[in-house]
Formats: structure tokens, sequence, C-alpha cells
């Protein structure tokens, strides 16, 4: 049975190849001060930065420069670009770039006028904001995480060892975002393909749970296929406008909360891969990668009604005379096929992690509730191994 929910979304996208003159008007909705957030100097040498700056300044706004914004925002750097937003007074946080700079956008949001230490507050003890919150725009140049149209902000503190994440209310999601799939074209191809992994995991995580036939789980399944279909043709042309529009247009509906309504969720493999990621420092895709088959193969048999219908239906499989077990552990080869024609990495000592962080790293993973299976300390450390 589907259960009971409420939905509201309240950003506004702006997408095409024309996304960024189209935003203009939503400038003049915010005062003149805009701290233009990105991060280590790539939208320089595309131009996506003088296309910003130059709308930013036909529109008569006042740029304060936030940039050096790493892959994984750290504590650090929150609580250097809070400090700038307060006493700057900026109007408007606006970030160009991937996830990473559109979650710290919006962690920056909620902290620059905060009286706690925003780390503590949000991070450690989950708690919502109670300040003033600045407004957010995204300009989005790499597909993958979604924060261009959610409210979570994912922020590491490597003096504790920890990356974490926390879902905010509405009110931090970003008031519009721009979505120009040609700002993508020049991933490299390594950065490309852990975002479409990224895509794809984020789906896994709200669709591996459950056992009903609702809404979600056929939107989830359209997704994943549109997905799959446009990582291979990116993958041969990664200036194919079609394909990379998908993948964008995909990503952002695989986690704007949508396909996770009326049902449980895991998020198991982002809970590891994140624990993983504040040892190592490691592209979040590819962490992600490295830990879904094992984690996959440990719960497929409190799930396998789900796996064989993920077999069938997202990868073709002919199932006739295979178990429901066998079905799903066919899913799961197709998946892992696919994986290895992305080049995706496939083992975490491909990432610098080795046997000796082992126990840091299963200390240090969040255990949820969500999934077919709720891990244990020793499940975690069985999923690790067989990653590494």
């Amino acid at each position: 049975m589907l259960g009971s929910f409420s939905y509201h979304n309240a950003t506004k996208l702006y997408f095409g190849a024309d996304a960024l003159q189209l935003a203009g008007e939503e400038l003049q909705k915010y005062g003149k001060r805009v701290q233009l957030i990105y991060g280590g100097g790539s939208i320089k040498r595309n131009g996506i930065y003088d296309s910003v700056v130059s709308l930013l300044r036909e529109n008569g706004k006042e740029i304060i420069e936030d940039s050096g914004v790493m892959p994984n925002p750290t504590a650090d750097k929150l609580r250097e670009g809070a400090k700038l937003a307060r006493e700057n007074g900026v109007d408007l946080l606006l970030a160009v770039g991937g996830g990473s700079c559109c979650d710290y956008a919006k962690a920056v949001s909620v902290s620059a006028y905060c009286n706690d230490d925003p780390w503590e507050k949000y991070f450690i003890r989950f708690e919502e904001p109670d300040c003033p919150i600045i407004p957010v725009g995204c300009v989005l140049t790499m597909a993958g995480t979604g924060s261009e149209m959610n409210a979570g902000s994912v922020i590491t503190n490597h003096e504790q060892k920890l990356k974490i994440g926390h879902v905010f209310g509405s009110e931090v999601m970003p008031k519009f975002s721009v979505l120009n799939p040609e700002f993508t074209y020049s991933l490299p191809q390594y950065q490309m393909v852990a975002g479409i992994y990224d895509i794809f995991n984020h789906i896994c995580e709200q669709y591996f749970s459950g056992e009903d036939d609702n809404t979600s789980d056929y939107l989830a399944e359209g997704l994943m296929k549109s997905l799959i279909h446009s990582s291979r043709i990116a993958l041969k042309n990664p200036t194919d406008y079609e394909a990379r529009s998908n993948i964008m247009w995909t990503a952002t509906w695989a986690l704007n909360t949508l396909i996770s309504r009326g049902k449980t969720t895991d998020w198991m493999v982002h809970m590891l891969g994140q624990a993983v990621g504040a040892y190592t420092d490691a592209t979040h895709g590819m962490t992600l990668a490295a830990v879904s088959l094992p984690y996959y193969r440990l719960i497929l048999p409190c799930g396998v009604r789900k796996f064989r219908r993920f077999a069938e239906n997202v990868w073709n499989v002919q199932t006739d005379g295979m178990s429901d077990e066998q079905a799903g552990a066919a899913g799961l080869e197709a998946m892992e096929a696919w994986m290895r024609e992305l080049g995706l990495v496939m083992k975490l000592s491909d990432l610098g992690a080795d046997a000796s962080m082992l126990d840091g790293i299963t200390e240090a993973t969040i255990m949820l509730e969500g999934g077919y299976k709720k891990l244990t300390k020793e499940d975690v450390r069985t999923v690790l191994q067989n990653s590494l």
C-alpha cells in the first residue's frame, strides 16, 4: 500500500542551452550583494565564470568571491564561507559548480547567522536552523548529486574523520537552478562516470525497499533505464547534447524526493561510501561504486522479490526457470557489467583505502533502518572487507 505523504518542491528550474540568460530575471528578486561560490578554477578556463559574472553585472550586482570549494567541502571551509557571508551582508549565495558547491552554499545559507558552531548544530546534533537563512541559487556544471533541487548538504570534518549529510526543510532548497547540459561537457570522463553512478545509486537507495507495486518504483525503473541508455551514448560521445541532457534531467529527478514518496528508503550505500570518503577524500560516486555490489549481494536474500524485478524490468534479464535469488543475482551481474563498461572504480583499495582503516570506517558508518536488512557493525565490516 502506498503510504501517506506530503510533497513540496520550492526550486524553480531553468533548463537548456539558454538557461543562464533565462534565469537573469531571478536575480531581480534579490538584493545587490551576491556571494559567488565556485571551486578550483575550472569555470574560469571553460568560460562559464565569465558568463555568470557578465550576467551578474548586467543586473547590477556586487560580487563577493568565495572560491576554492573542494570536492568534499569541509567544516573549516563552511565556517570561512559563513563568516564571509555575514560580514558582507550578502543577499544571495550563487553556487557555480557541481553538487559540492551546491551543498556548501546550502550549508552556508543556514550558518552565516547561526549562533552555534554549524558543524555541531547541523551535522552532529541534526538540529534545524533557527536563524535567518540566505537564499541560494545554483548554476550546475556537473550532473550527479541532485543537490540543485533538494535541501541536502554533505560536509566533511577531517579532524573527526566524519562525512555527514543533513537534509534540511524546504526553505533551504535553492530558490532557482540553472541546468545547461553544455556546461557539463568539459568534465573529465572520470568525473562524468562518477556522477552517472551517483545518479544511479540515488535511485537504487529509494528503490530497494518495500515490496508493493507502487508508482514510485515504476518511476525509478524508468529513470534507471533512461540513465543506462544515455550513459552508453555519452561514454562514446561526451558532447552528445541529447544524452547529456537526459543524464542531467535524470539526476535532478533522482533526488528531488519525488520517487521516495509513500515508501521507506535505504541509503546504506551512501552511509558506507561517506564513511570511506571521510578517510580517503575520494570522489563520492566512486566510493559508492566500490561498496555497492558487496552490499547488495549481502542484502539480496532479504529483498529477493525486488531484486528479481530489478533484473527483469531494468536489465531485461530472462529469468524463466530461475529462483528469485538466482534472478536477483543475475540482475546484479548485469549491473556489474555496466559499471565495468563505464570504467568505475570497483575496489576501495583503488581509492586509497586499506585494511588498517576498516575499523575506523566501520565506526564512522551511520546505521539506518529503511532498507531490507538493518546492518550490524559486523555486517558493515564484511561489506567493507569484500569491497577492498
